[in-house]
């Protein structure tokens, strides 16, 4: 990892994205209590860890990594995503978009708030997504 982005990750941490990444942690653990879950917590855990450490790595489509297309990223990944949002990634989304909002208000923040709306659109939609080094 590159050192500006050990220093944004730090400031990240601080500025919300700690309490992000803990939400996202709550809501792999409710998931995976259940067993039919465990899909969805294993991408709230992964997600959990980009949401602690966004900068130097972004998420992309899986199929685009792999170059074949797989369950995730097919229809039964879009059927997972659905229950998803219902379940959990509208509150996820609503939190970085609230987070987003209070750090735009300062103009140091608003590298991080966009860092926290790119963040919203992958808590809508987490299912088939990979994080790779950027």
């Amino acid at each position: 990892m590159q050192p500006v982005s050990i220093l944004l990750n730090i400031f990240w941490i601080l500025l919300g994205g700690a309490w992000m990444a803990f939400g996202w942690i709550i809501a792999a653990a409710v998931m995976a209590v259940t067993i039919i879950g465990l899909p969805w917590a294993r991408a709230a855990f992964n997600i959990a860890v980009y949401t602690l450490l966004p900068f130097g790595s972004r998420a992309v489509r899986r199929d685009e990594v792999t170059g074949e297309p797989d369950i995730g990223t097919g229809p039964l990944g879009v059927i997972g995503n659905l229950i998803w949002l219902v379940l959990a990634g509208w509150w996820l989304a609503l939190g970085h978009l609230v987070t987003a909002v209070i750090l735009a208000v300062t103009i140091i923040g608003i590298p991080f708030a966009w860092a926290h709306v790119k963040l919203a659109g992958i808590a809508l939609w987490p299912i088939g997504k990979v994080i790779v080094p950027a």
